[in-house]
């Protein structure tokens, strides 16, 4: 992989973060507890709350399991084991890479896990 590549690269994955970063800010209030007074609220607008709340917390959960995704891959950049498959060692597509920054399967071993 070239310098430019790990760069460009490197480019997603700060923009990724960033974007899933306000994310988590825009959305953060959507996941707060339902209020459960009936004289404000119905009992079928509620539920619908409680369905939305749980909705978001889900979204909150893959979010944070996303950042978590491009830590790791740049802890990966620093110690140069970036771009090597976590299974066979094996060097992972740059293109595979472009697409999915934080990916650590090449593609012959992510098929095999299918």
């Amino acid at each position: 992989m070239t310098d430019d590549e790990l760069a460009d690269i490197e480019a997603k994955l700060l923009a990724k973060r960033a974007e899933l970063q306000e994310m988590e800010r825009e959305f953060s209030a959507q996941a707060d507890p339902v209020e459960l007074d009936q004289a404000k609220v119905g009992r079928l607008s509620r539920m619908d709350a409680m369905q939305g709340q749980q909705m978001a917390m889900e979204a909150t959960r893959r979010r944070r399991q996303q950042l978590l995704q491009i830590e790791a891959a740049h802890l990966r950049m620093d110690t140069a084991e970036y771009g090597r498959c976590q299974e066979c060692d094996e060097d992972i597509d740059v293109r595979r890479l472009q697409i999915d920054p934080a990916c650590l399967l090449c593609i012959a071993c992510a098929q095999k896990r299918d």
